[in-house]
């Protein structure tokens, strides 16, 4: 049996541009997955996305933008009339409808707001009365809600009814007459149940919940914890308005990932590859800014050690062996502590083992490394630097205790810098990488010219 292609974009595009009449194109079309589609609308031209805006129905458009980037569906709203643009919003989730919205230029957004069904249109409100940083800002009104006292004949007429309006319908959740949250119950057990079967059995009272006002940052952990496809958001007087959906807690887990590598690398905030290119100095700009001041440091320790390197040239040759070493290892370091303390309740007993983990780690690499380096490079000196064979292992010597040193100090600073931005209640996430490398350089530099001075100058008189 031979194996199926699964890249049906060669499939659509034909079908699209092949001369079937638009009922016939509009039913074969929705044999196809809406990522799909959206893949396609990509290769489109502006007249053929044109027509499938007027043969697609507008819920069949939502589903297919809701798997493109928000600068894309503008973009594609813009080629179409206000009423089409706003049909189509007002059968997004309500969380995507949102996202859109705030990409759309003041004026026009006005007007589509307007044009919103009016239902949709007080969902966006609400969730626009969160600030972005709060976990209502990115909830949905997609899913079924009912009262706690119908019974299961009533539970099932009204999950039929607004099964036609949301498609979130794995599971059911129930309110008090007041809309307070009452609970949760699977549909699987909804439907097996009788007719006579007590509703309170079936309801989960103990159902996870979070605040609308509560931080992402604060309640990211908890939501990941549970294995629900939906979480309910209720407000301050615990009455129900939304849910968070597995796939927006995907969403929220992809963009705080998004921001943690941005700030690892120096930047203030994400990047995209349209950005304008100011804006993208702008991110970059205050990091560097403070590395510049920073790498002057560094520069002044070498300059420092300037009676080193007269006496002994050959010693700037291994600067950079050193300095890539220590930077490595401190980025190691940083990059499992940032793991370690997502966490939020590690204890100071755990931070403490972390730290000396990584430490032995680093002194247990670093003797390895130091030793092979140890053997390496006094070959090295000795074979083609025309050296004997004292001074070039008394040099390769040092250059391994250095090594061994710079990589056991690197740990812990790699570790203890995230640790202490903790402690003090900034993101520990803005411990970057050009940071750490930047503090590592400054311990390797130290480390590795005060070893020279000491053991070959001041110990062993080595000159050359």
């Amino acid at each position: 049996m031979t194996k199926r292609n699964q890249d049906f974009s060669k499939d659509i595009l034909s079908l699209i541009r092949s001369s079937v009449s638009p009922a016939v194109l509009s039913e074969r079309l929705q044999d196809f997955h809406e990522n799909d589609l959206a893949e396609v609308l990509r290769e489109l031209s502006t007249a053929e996305r044109s027509r499938l805006y007027r043969i697609l129905e507008s819920g069949m458009l939502a589903d297919v933008f809701e798997y493109l980037e928000e600068e894309e569906t503008v973009q594609y709203l813009e080629e179409m009339d206000v009423k089409k643009a706003a049909a189509i919003l007002s059968k997004m989730e309500t969380d995507a409808l949102a996202d859109v919205l705030k990409q759309i230029d003041k004026e026009k957004r006005k007007l589509l707001i307007q044009l919103l069904d009016e239902q949709v249109r007080k969902d966006i409100e609400m969730i626009r009365s969160f600030d972005e940083d709060e976990i209502g800002s990115r909830m949905t009104t997609n899913c079924i809600v009912i009262r706690e006292n119908l019974t299961v004949k009533q539970a099932m007429s009204e999950l039929v009814s607004q099964a036609a309006d949301n498609d979130n319908i794995s599971t059911i959740f129930a309110v008090t007459d007041r809309g307070e949250f009452y609970g949760a119950l699977d549909l699987k057990d909804l439907i097996t149940a009788r007719q006579d079967h007590p509703m309170e059995e079936l309801i989960v009272t103990s159902y996870p919940y979070v605040y609308g006002t509560e931080q992402i940052d604060d309640c990211m952990e908890r939501l990941k914890d549970y294995s629900e496809d939906s979480i309910p958001v209720l407000d301050d007087d615990n009455r129900f308005l939304g849910v968070i959906t597995s796939a927006g807690i995907i969403d929220l887990v992809d963009d705080e990932m998004g921001e943690d590598y941005a700030k690892l690398a120096g930047l203030t905030a994400e990047e995209d590859l349209k950005e304008p290119l100011f804006e993208s100095m702008k991110k970059r700009m205050p990091w560097l800014i403070v590395l510049l001041g920073l790498g002057m440091v560094v520069s002044s320790v070498v300059g420092m050690f300037e009676k080193v390197v007269t006496c002994l040239p050959i010693i700037m040759c291994f600067q950079s062996l050193i300095l890539d070493m220590a930077g490595n290892v401190g980025t190691q370091s940083l990059a499992v502590t940032i793991r370690v303390l997502m966490d939020e309740t590690l204890t100071g007993r755990q931070k403490a083992e972390l730290v000396l983990k990584e430490m032995r780690i680093g002194l247990c690499n670093g003797g390895l490394l130091g030793i092979l380096s140890f053997v390496l490079i006094g070959l090295y000196i000795f074979l083609f630097k025309g050296k004997t064979l004292v001074f070039a292992y008394a040099v390769s010597g040092c250059i391994g205790l250095s090594l061994l040193l710079a990589m056991l100090v690197s740990s812990a600073v790699g570790t203890c810098i995230p640790l202490f931005f903790k402690k003090v209640g900034v993101d520990p996430a803005v411990a970057s990488g050009p940071l750490i490398t930047t503090m590592n350089d400054l311990v390797a530099v130290i480390t590795y010219y005060g070893m020279s001075w000491i053991f070959l100058i001041e110990m062993f008189h080595l000159a050359g």
